[in-house]
């Protein structure tokens, strides 16, 4: 018989303290001893992350993105950027270190929702995706060690479907008292973005 505690993945269906962290191929040694460090001592704090920035990580960041994603405000298309990118992620390296980087404003945009109403997003220019995923890869090998099982929310390798899962597991083996279903609407809309 089937373990019920495991879906059909083979992933935990429940609250565990595993992490979901997904490395980059290349991931370096360093950024290694990084999350390792960071799974060892939840109180140490991290002052010089940057060298973590490579090229390469770059390379596999801008590889890791949609080709097919809609452009930003500099209208560079992934297949557009492709073109001579070892020159062009050289110079994006060099000005990320030298702290001449800026990042370019978000294109806004508007997608229709199910009710009829708008939903505004903002595209990035491709670059900026570049760096905020080398940088996601970076982050993501200190806090995902801190995360708690139960935390779904923009993690890599969970979704919705996975609470959903681990919701329905906690209903139909525990004994449970009272469920509470809470949903704040247009929450981003409403708050003061200054």
């Amino acid at each position: 018989m089937a373990n019920p505690k495991r879906a059909r993945s083979g992933k935990p269906r429940t609250q565990t303290r595993e992490s979901t962290y997904i490395e980059p191929k290349s991931v370096s040694q360093g950024l290694k001893r990084v999350r390792e460090a960071a799974r060892w001592d939840a109180s140490l704090r991290f002052t010089n992350l940057l060298h973590h920035i490579t090229e390469q990580l770059l390379r596999e960041a801008y590889e890791a993105l949609n080709p097919k994603a809609a452009p930003g405000v500099d209208e560079v298309t992934w297949a557009e950027y492709g073109e001579g990118l070892e020159n062009r992620l050289k110079d994006l390296h060099g000005r990320v270190h030298r702290g001449s980087y800026k990042a370019q404003p978000s294109l806004r945009t508007y997608i229709p929702k199910t009710d009829g109403r708008m939903r505004p997003i903002g595209i990035a220019s491709l670059e900026d995706k570049i760096v905020q995923q080398a940088v996601v890869w970076v982050l993501q090998a200190i806090y995902e060690e801190d995360f708690l099982g139960f935390s779904y929310g923009f993690r890599p390798g969970r979704s919705q479907h996975n609470a959903l899962d681990a919701v329905w597991v906690a209903i139909m083996q525990r004994k449970v008292n009272w469920i509470l279903d809470a949903d704040v609407r247009g929450f981003f809309d409403s708050i003061d973005h200054e």
